[in-house]
């Protein structure tokens, strides 16, 4: 059973406070319940909210930990009268930088309130649609504008990398797999040829890859661990042939294998 209630409270998305939350509570062994009440924009929303925190702290016989993000001080001070521990992390961060910097901050509601409208936003958009339409080698159209193209073999973490770093930097990342024919013929796939020092390798231990494969395809050939074993053996070999860079997702996660991919390629256009 969950020990605590965890709530993130925001007057917009919320991402900021979940995600900031997150990582901290990452560093302590305890498993909490999650709350997230996004668009906590009104004192109305803010009692409601106060409501559902004391309910939990009555319940649970220990106060909620609150991460908020709210720029309204009326809002944040009906959370501050609530049984929690409240984390203000505009208060924690902001206003340090407000007196380091000589500056007054926005204090606007909602980062994402006008986003729609900024060119960040739109490349970010197309860089998805990109990644989208190039993912496992549907199309080998506009390669050029690719910042990278992904190989590896089937289920070794392309297409989830591909739209993460597509989603979180704005970077149009395409991605193909490696099969059969390209070991038999010991060459990469002639449509990204020309494009090798776009190329990032992907590729897994075997028997997670029988593991995994298995999942979508159980008893097959596809999933066998002699076939996994050769399909990355002679992945492996191709891509050293090649001379392209690549690492090992079997242990790693998304964020690890997308910041490697990062150091690496060095793209010039970051989106944040």
């Amino acid at each position: 059973m969950p020990e605590r209630t965890v709530f993130y409270i925001s007057d917009g998305t919320g991402i900021t406070a979940e995600t900031l939350g997150s990582a901290i509570l990452a560093q302590f062994d305890f498993t909490p319940r999650h709350v997230r009440l996004p668009f906590t924009d009104s004192v109305d929303k803010a009692h409601q909210a106060a409501r559902q925190i004391n309910h939990a702290a009555e319940t649970e016989g220990k106060r909620p930990i609150v991460f908020a993000t709210l720029v309204n001080a009326e809002v944040l001070a009906v959370l501050s009268e609530s049984r929690a521990m409240l984390l203000d992390m505009f208060c924690a961060f902001v206003q340090p930088l407000e007196q380091e910097l000589g500056l007054k901050s926005r204090h606007r509601v909602g980062r994402f309130s006008d986003v729609s409208k900024s060119q960040s936003y739109r490349e970010r958009i197309d860089a998805i649609n990109f990644s989208l339409a190039h993912d496992d080698g549907q199309s080998n159209r506009d390669l050029a504008s690719a910042d990278a193209i992904l190989i590896g073999v089937s289920r070794s973490g392309k297409t989830p990398t591909s739209l993460y770093l597509s989603m979180q930097y704005g970077l149009k990342i395409a991605n193909y797999p490696l099969i059969p024919e390209d070991f038999e013929r010991q060459q990469l796939p002639p449509a990204i040829v020309q494009y090798k020092k776009k190329l990032f390798g992907l590729t897994i231990a075997p028997d997670r890859l029988a593991e995994i494969r298995a999942e979508r395809r159980p008893g097959s050939h596809y999933a066998a661990l002699e076939n996994c074993r050769y399909e990355v053996a002679e992945a492996e070999t191709l891509m050293r042939q090649s001379s392209i860079r690549w690492l090992s997702t079997t242990t790693k996660s998304i964020e690890e294998i997308a910041t490697t991919i990062l150091q690496e390629i060095r793209p010039e256009r970051l989106s944040y």
